[in-house]
């Protein structure tokens, strides 16, 4: 277990200083696939990863353990009390003694009741409240990953991860496999008292011992890879799930619902299979074990024919032998679940291997960065960056902006606006070169202090389900008076309001509720709510209609004023009034000044720009 609380699978895979964050990355995704292999004998590892969730709730925990040993050694005293009853009171005819040993009997079946009733309780809350722990601090980790680890996992297959996996961990405690503890205990107990009863039965029982202990070993050989897969089936449900949902109106629009239901055809009978690959091997374990009872029994019969012994002895031996076998059975089912449990908490400290963002990159050493110019409030200096190595995306790319300046972003698709917006907010790190903020290397500030500095309007609004004022405050506890302000400010105040609720309306999830235009006007009543130095306008106005965008370019006015701006559009008509514009080509910068520059260069702004306008205004 590493010093973060998190668990090292494969420490002597860890990569030198020098290994470039990228391979890292992709070494940690190909690990963390659904359908990768796992490392063998981490058990006890896992479970002590568990302990620190189980800790802050420990107190639970001792009492269901004291309990469970409580439980134990009161269960081994029913056979006992049946054979002083039967050998003392029913033989001998006492109703005095028979009356106390069934008083007794029933009081210690109680006693064994309750007592049940606590540890599991007790278990329970322990289990909920450590995996609602664990569950958290997944979700919290998932905020703090690289955007570009999303870019390569399926949705489904991290909610999985918070879902089902951890699902599976509780079942642990749900179903009390917890108790297995208990059930050593009680075998031991029921070990000693056979052989104080008769040493020669019990030797006979205890021949059943080899083949229980073999069945247990073939199932679990196998059963923790039926688990594995089942929760790789399962996160791969869910991912395809999630991606059909999301692309129903694709789906139906194309007609392809038959394609669809036979892809997920396919995924279900997959997970189908491997559920009944472990339904098959509980099957044989019980059946197994059952079948070693019955003819341990009947063996105990065949010699009572050649062994004398009291009839109070028979009875309790009997009952010992069945309780005997009950732990044994219960041991083989709980060691099952335990697998399943096991596996899904590979695949969730898998996930926290991950490493945080906060920590230094490895391809770059910000250390080395010079500092630059205070009065440039932002700065690409000699820039390049690559989704994918030996694919660059910017190369070799300088630009700045002043304080108050606004700077437009223009180009064809994928010429790298948006990764350099992307790189300013450090939602990736750089391969080469370095990104300023008021002349500090980003890679040296705090990721929320440093986003802090920017307000971003994306293209693409996202609302989160709650109140109007909620989203305009970006989840944070709405100031109602401010939330009005701004809505005056960019004169959407009437339009608004006038919903059902006015300021507190219910915003439905990603605001579908709201119309294309709403839902942008709310981005820059966000935008300018946050009041940062450094605006973002991602396409800010691109899926809107004309009319619309005129509506929005007093908003649009009002947020960018007194700020530095980097502005990115493909209408070119919304650049024109920017201090600067930088046309970007194939990740190069091939073009910098204004409108009118631009214009007289004959370059590549000029091309775009006479095609937009002989789209916009065609022949007649």
């Amino acid at each position: 277990m590493t010093a973060s609380g998190t668990v090292s699978f494969d420490e002597t895979q860890e990569e030198s200083p020098d290994t470039p964050t990228k391979q890292r990355t992709e070494a940690i995704l190909e690990r963390f696939h659904e359908e990768a292999s796992f490392d063998k004998g981490h058990d006890v590892r896992l479970l002590l990863a568990l302990w620190p969730f189980i800790k802050k709730h420990q107190a639970w925990f001792w009492v269901a353990a004291f309990v469970i040993v409580i439980t134990a050694f009161a269960s081994l005293l029913t056979p006992l009390i049946m054979r002083d009853a039967i050998d003392h009171g029913v033989l001998k005819k006492d109703p005095d003694q028979l009356m106390r040993g069934g008083l007794l009997f029933a009081g210690v079946i109680i006693l064994e009741q309750l007592l049940t009733f606590i540890q599991i309780y007790a278990l329970q809350v322990v289990g909920a409240r450590a995996m609602a722990d664990l569950r958290l601090k997944v979700f919290g980790f998932l905020h703090q990953l690289r955007v570009g680890f999303f870019d390569t996992q399926p949705v489904g297959r991290l909610v999985t991860r918070v879902t089902n996996d951890i699902d599976a961990i509780l079942e642990l405690f749900a179903s009390g496999a917890l108790n297995a503890f208990g059930d050593l205990i009680r075998l031991v107990g029921i070990v000693a008292l056979m052989l104080a009863l008769d040493y020669q039965l019990s030797l006979i029982a205890f021949a059943a011992i080899p083949p229980v202990a073999l069945i247990v070993w073939w199932v679990r050989t196998r059963a923790r890879g039926a688990f594995r897969l089942i929760r790789a089936k399962t996160a791969r449900m869910n991912a395809t799930m999630n991606e059909q949902v999301n692309g129903m109106t694709v789906i139906q629009a194309y007609n392809r619902q038959q394609a669809a239901e036979a892809e997920f055809d396919e995924i279900n009978a997959a997970y189908r299979d491997a559920n009944i690959s472990s339904i098959k091997y509980d099957a044989i374990q019980d059946a197994a074990i059952d079948a070693v009872h019955s003819i341990a029994l009947a063996l105990i019969i065949v010699a009572l024919g050649y062994h004398e012994t009291s009839f109070g002895t028979v009875v309790a031996f009997s009952a010992y032998l069945t309780k005997f076998f009950e732990p044994l059975s219960a041991i083989a089912q709980r060691y099952t679940l335990l697998q399943s449990a096991l596996a899904g908490a590979e695949r969730v400290f898998r996930l926290l291997e991950v490493r945080a963002p906060d920590a230094p990159p490895r391809s770059t050493s910000a250390s080395g960065a010079t500092a630059g110019d205070p009065e440039v409030a932002l700065e690409l200096s000699n820039v390049s960056f690559a989704y994918k190595p030996g694919v660059p995306v910017l190369d070799n790319v300088s630009l700045s902006a002043r304080r108050g300046e606004k700077i437009a972003l223009v180009g064809p698709t994928g010429s790298g606006k948006t990764t350099i917006t992307s790189l300013c907010l450090r939602l990736y790190d750089v391969d080469r070169g370095v990104v300023r903020l008021n002349g500090q290397d980003v890679r040296t500030l705090d990721r929320e202090a440093l986003r802090t500095k920017f307000a971003v309007v994306p293209q693409e609004v996202f609302l989160f389900p709650g109140t109007l004022a909620q989203n305009i405050s970006a989840g944070r506890t709405p100031d109602i008076a401010r939330v009005e302000a701004v809505l005056r400010r960019i004169d959407a105040y009437d339009l608004l309001s006038k919903r059902p609720g006015g300021l507190e309306a219910r915003v439905d999830e990603a605001g579908g509720n709201f119309s294309a235009g709403e839902r942008q006007l709310i981005a820059f009543a966000r935008a300018l709510y946050r009041d940062a130095e450094i605006l973002i306008l991602d396409e800010a106005t691109a899926s809107v209609d004309s009319d619309t965008e005129s509506r929005l370019q007093k908003a649009l006015e009002e947020v960018i004023r007194d700020r530095t701006a980097l502005v990115i559009a493909h209408r070119l008509s919304t650049v024109r009034a920017s201090d600067r514009i930088i046309v970007l080509q194939k990740g190069h910068v091939v073009e910098s000044g204004n409108h009118d520059e631009l214009l007289k260069l004959d370059g590549l702004y000029r091309a775009l720009y006479e095609l937009q306008f002989a789209r916009q205004n065609p022949p007649a």
